[in-house]
């Protein structure tokens, strides 16, 4: 079984307000054969499975760890062979999305999704990663449809990724009210995330709301995804607030981990409102 791979474009900084990318969906891959077990049947287990399909889940597990890895034409190579072994795994045509969307191929990205769904038309992660394509071709509406119809199956266990990846989306789209709802949702479902608190956060802080932002800030900066540009948010905030001692230790943090940034380069000019 391969574990759910989280994938982020590796040229994205982490905190962007709009950079932040979605987290991708890559499913754990099980052997599933048919049929259920009932009082006179054998439990189903990999032996069930037909070869075809076995060998199509073998390569398709090695064309996600490659893809894992940033491998993109090992990942595509053997993705081909296991669509060659057996193409009626919908995981398969997720994964070839993904792959042709880190190589800006929107064409044949699309068209992965819209096999992988004719598949399984309730696969909750090929609607959000599908989703996410359409964001970024500003085609909002038909993204929007595709997260509600992924955070509206009960079975589905990443909603917290798609509260997030939809926030995003409406936030690009100056829909403010829905993507700070959205954002909210993610983030109650899971704290830890930092592109939801750090959007909140600037949220917050971009209409006056500095104690609202430096309760993210310092959710976030606290712990070990701070940098640069959450540290450098968190400093804006506190000098609103005149808690100086606060954007002194910030700074120094700044400074020691990331004097080469932007962001210390900002704090060396003073330009807090840039």
């Amino acid at each position: 079984m391969v574990e759910l791979i989280k994938v982020a474009l590796a040229a994205l900084p982490w905190f962007v307000l709009w950079s932040m990318l979605g987290y991708f969906a890559v499913f754990g891959l099980t052997a599933c054969a048919p049929g259920s077990v009932g009082m006179n049947a054998d439990m189903v287990t990999d032996f069930d499975e037909p070869d075809i399909r076995r060998r199509a889940r073998l390569r398709l597990e090695l064309a996600v760890a490659y893809f894992g890895k940033g491998q993109t034409t090992d990942a595509l190579d053997h993705l081909k062979q296991s669509i060659a072994a057996d193409p009626s795994l919908f995981e398969a045509y997720n994964l070839r999305g993904l792959i042709y969307m880190r190589l800006n191929d929107v064409a044949l990205a699309e068209e992965s999704f819209k096999r992988a769904l004719a598949i399984n038309a309730k696969a909750a992660a090929v609607q959000h990663n599908y989703g996410w394509l359409l964001c970024q071709q500003d085609r909002m509406s038909e993204a929007l449809q595709l997260f509600g119809a992924a955070l509206a199956n009960p079975a589905y266990g990443d909603k917290a990724k798609t509260w997030m990846t939809q926030g995003l989306c409406q936030q690009k789209n100056g829909q403010l009210a829905d993507a700070e709802t959205s954002l909210l949702r993610s983030y109650e479902l899971d704290p830890g995330n930092p592109i939801a608190a750090y959007n909140l956060a600037l949220m917050g802080f971009q209409r006056g709301e500095y104690a609202r932002a430096q309760f993210y800030t310092r959710q976030l900066n606290n712990g070990e995804l701070a940098n640069a540009e959450s540290l450098w948010l968190g400093i804006k905030v506190e000098r609103r607030m005149g808690n100086h001692e606060a954007v002194a230790q910030l700074a120094a943090q700044l400074k020691k981990r990331y004097a080469q940034s932007r962001e210390y380069a900002a704090f060396i000019r003073g330009a807090f409102d840039e």
